[in-house]
């Protein structure tokens, strides 16, 4: 007999059963099924992320072969400028990413993992004086909790309580991704950021494909549509999302091509920020003071901006309210249009380009310049080795 709930609630009684549904099949695939790496069907999870500087790839070199062996993120998905940060990691998994914070945030920054998966939070948890020794810290600045990422509540995660949330390959397992991005929001900081890499389609999934179990638990089957994430964003409070990366996925398997058909995916990093939405920040002029690790000379923020130590450029009141309320606040010289900056010699300011904002856009032009390139080389036409 249905509850009295069922009956007065259809709707929701039907959502609340197929989100327990879709909880139990991610759990039992990443729990029981996938066991390492190799196991996944797809590429979905292990597209590349952009080049590491050499301090985070010493980190992670540093973490124990079990948990990088139970790693299945789409990405490292490790942000800038966070030492001594408060970092939160949705869907932490076996805690490879966590570890990595870990080091880079210093002995008095904190790292926390959230995951679902009961056996993926034992083994960060086994891990953890392994890498308090390895990284010649005094006492723990991780933990990790067994939690739905929709509900950290429930967990005592408070409001305004971390300058970073990442997220690596998670928000398209969830099925209230509006949930997630919520909660987000709730615990970050006044100027804290969202860095999330995640799996995105190039339109509405159908039916067969969101229902299907294994595209679901390889992270294809609950992705979003890319336009969406920008309309999800501004209804929770953030900042118009900032692409950073994006990469396309290859199934390679063809039994799942025949499934999704004519639809594509990437895999794109995005960057979400809580900044004040007070009206008074203009477009201004900034000038790069250089200073962050790995990026002392040059910071690419987005794709869309790329600042040198030194250089004159030109930035919307979007993006200058990011950099004015963030964590970034003390590595540029900020100042109104009109007011005067002092460039370095051969310097001048530029002028605002359209930004980027389609992944499936930008993949497409990194294509395209791959092949130009490959075209133009030794072997190209009209050329001879």
């Amino acid at each position: 007999m249905k509850s009295v709930y069922a009956v007065l609630y259809p709707d929701l009684f039907c959502f609340v059963a197929v989100a327990e549904q879709i909880y139990k099949d991610v759990q039992d695939y990443y729990g029981k099924e996938l066991k390492k790496t190799e196991d996944l069907k797809t590429n979905a999870c292990l597209t590349a992320a952009r080049p590491l500087p050499v301090f985070v790839r010493e980190a992670l070199q540093c973490v124990h072969e079990e948990v990088s062996a139970r790693y299945y993120g789409c990405g490292l998905v490790i942000p800038e400028c966070i030492e001594d940060c408060w970092v939160l990691d949705l869907g932490s998994g076996s805690g490879r990413d966590c570890y990595v914070l870990s080091k880079l945030v210093g002995e008095n920054g904190h790292v926390t993992g959230v995951d679902m998966t009961e056996t993926q939070v034992e083994v960060a948890k086994k891990h953890i004086k392994y890498h308090m020794n390895k990284f010649g810290y005094r006492k723990p600045n991780v933990n990790f909790l067994q939690s739905y990422v929709e509900k950290l509540d429930e967990v005592g995660l408070k409001n305004e309580s971390y300058d970073v949330v990442i997220s690596n390959c998670v928000v398209n397992l969830s099925p209230d991704k509006r949930s997630v991005l919520r909660e987000a929001y709730r615990v970050l900081k006044a100027g804290g950021e969202l860095y999330f890499s995640d799996v995105y389609a190039s339109h509405d999934l159908s039916e067969e494909i969101r229902k299907h179990r294994v595209l679901w638990g390889e992270c294809l089957g609950g992705a979003l549509w890319w336009k969406d994430v920008y309309k999800i964003a501004e209804e929770v409070g953030f900042s118009p999302p900032r692409l950073v990366t994006a990469s396309r996925i290859t199934l390679a398997n063809k039994e799942l091509e025949n499934i999704v058909g004519d639809c594509q995916f990437v895999s794109a990093t995005f960057r979400l920020f809580k900044i004040p939405k007070d009206g008074s920040t203009q477009q201004c002029e900034i000038i790069y003071k250089g200073g962050i690790a790995g990026h002392e000379k040059e910071f690419e923020f987005d794709i869309n901006y790329n600042f040198k130590q030194g250089e004159v450029v030109d930035v919307d009141k979007e993006t200058a309210a990011i950099l004015q309320h963030s964590r970034f606040a003390k590595k540029f010289l900020i100042t109104s249009v009109g007011q005067k900056l002092p460039a370095c010699e051969g310097c001048s300011p530029g002028t605002i380009k359209e930004k980027i904002t389609d992944p499936f856009k930008l993949v497409e032009q990194m294509e395209a310049k791959v092949s130009a390139q490959s075209l133009s080389g030794c072997c190209g036409p009209k050329r001879c080795c």
